[in-house]
């Protein structure tokens, strides 16, 4: 489990920790695991040229501490300081390994040209959103050169994912511990590139956002053994499409038509039911079910869908039009999957406030509906009642396209038809969606059907 902790979480967990170590350990242990780092992306370190951005607080002594390690190893190593003062300590050190500190921000633009990476140890995980004019000018200053940012990218918030403002924006960051909020949730975690941790032995509790790994999700996925039958198994009913969008019902039947559920029943018109049933032979008309899937495609008719949906009883997965009907707890056990745009209107909201604000509008409407809320995006929010999140950090840009999220719908469906929760069977239909996508793009473009065509391989993989 990639679990994400709070600053105050890391600060508890190293102020036990540094009660039992030598003064200045723990700061070592981080600056070594660094400056590795750093020379595993530049591919060594003799006569490569670094430049490091040193403010205030230990992140600029973790950098300083590493790059007088990158001397050691045959690096031109310069300095620049902003802000009144940085850690003394690990200047001295850097100093006496041949560093050289530099003057101005202009003096980087004469040099810009000769640096192979760019260290930002400006502020750490204590710092708050945006950075001062003298950063943002050596920033901008160093347009083009690789930048790894040593805990979080200066200027984002480590707890929310928020930004506010100028911040750093990376192509490696290098963590200790355990991983921030920011690493996970978006707008922060573009900002991150990728993301290496360095174990320094922090003893953490249990996080309040997390992100699951190929483990936790084949300990969840339901696995049918020799007493099962198709009804213990599960059936997932779906009420998606319409005359005017028939191809949604098709795919989000070919999400759920992924081996998960043990039958699938479908209820709607009787064009729409006929292409379904040409296209996929197994499924079966109207019936008792244990979850519902309703509002792919369902046009005008997604409020009255979801109404016969509810009186069932059964948990439920909302998606696309049949959201517009929810104004309040639905009274069963629910998943809602809005993108950004339904989620804003659900809530009242600009969209522009839902996409800077991730983590706080999901939250804020689990809470508000009394529900899971799937939140869409290139790392999507799985948030339920009282504050837990999940982040999906499977999937690929390609995967924004049309209809993948019919697709996404009717696998969450079978699974919470299987008896999962809403909470798990969302989480584990996202990454399962996201790491099929990932195998059917290969790097290219896709479709929504490519994705549910690889759906089982992934399954079956993931057993």
């Amino acid at each position: 489990m990639r679990s994400a902790h709070t600053v105050a979480q890391v600060r508890a967990s190293e102020a036990d920790l540094m009660r039992d170590l030598p003064e200045g350990a723990l700061m070592q242990r981080a600056a070594a695991g660094l400056a590795h780092a750093i020379l595993d992306l530049l591919g060594g370190g003799y006569g490569r040229r670094v430049l490091v951005l040193a403010g205030v607080g230990d992140n600029a002594g973790d950098a300083l501490y590493a790059a007088a390690t990158l001397c050691r190893r045959g690096s031109a190593v310069d300095v620049l300081v902003l802000g009144p003062h940085t850690h003394q300590a690990g200047l001295a050190a850097l100093l006496a390994a041949g560093g050289r500190l530099i003057d101005s921000v202009d003096s980087v633009a004469v040099a810009v040209a000769d640096y192979d990476v760019v260290v930002d140890g400006i502020v750490g995980i204590g710092g708050r959103p945006g950075l001062r004019s003298e950063a943002t000018a050596a920033l901008a200053a160093l347009a083009g050169v690789p930048v790894v940012a040593v805990d979080v990218p200066s200027g984002v918030d480590v707890d929310t994912g928020e930004v506010d403002g100028a911040h750093v924006v990376a192509d490696l960051t290098v963590t200790f511990g355990t991983h921030k909020v920011a690493h996970l949730v978006d707008p922060a975690a573009s900002a991150c590139g990728a993301v290496h941790l360095v174990d320094i032995g922090l003893d953490l509790p249990v996080a309040a956002v997390e992100a699951l790994q190929p483990g936790e999700v084949a300990a969840l996925l339901p696995r049918p053994d020799g007493a099962d039958h198709k009804y213990t198994r599960g059936v997932v009913g779906i009420r998606a499409g319409s005359n005017t969008y028939p191809g949604a019902a098709l795919l989000c039947v070919a999400g759920a038509s992924a081996g998960v559920a043990g039958m699938i029943r479908f209820v709607g018109s009787d064009a729409v039911a006929d292409r379904v049933r040409t296209v996929h032979p197994e499924v079966v008309g109207p019936g008792r079910v244990q979850a519902w899937v309703v509002g792919p495609g369902a046009d005008d008719g997604a409020a009255g869908t979801l109404r016969e949906a509810l009186a069932d009883g059964v948990p439920v997965v909302v998606d696309a039009d049949a959201l517009a009907a929810v104004d309040g707890p639905l009274g069963v056990p629910a998943v809602l999957t809005p993108h950004a745009g339904e989620l804003a209107a659900m809530l009242g909201v600009e969209r522009a406030q839902v996409e800077q604000r991730s983590l706080h509008h999901a939250r804020l409407a689990a809470a508000r509906f009394d529900a899971v809320v799937l939140l869409k995006g290139r790392h999507t929010l799985v948030a339920r009642p009282g504050g837990d999140v999940r982040v999906t950090t499977t999937g690929v840009p390609w995967l924004a396209t049309a209809g993948a999220g019919d697709v996404l719908a009717g696998l969450i469906g079978s699974l919470l038809a299987t008896g999962l929760s809403p909470w798990d069977a969302a989480s584990v239909g996202s990454w399962v969606h996201g790491a099929a996508a990932t195998r059917a793009s290969a790097g290219g473009p896709i479709v929504a059907g490519d994705v549910a065509h690889a759906l089982r391989g992934i399954l079956r993989e993931i057993h």
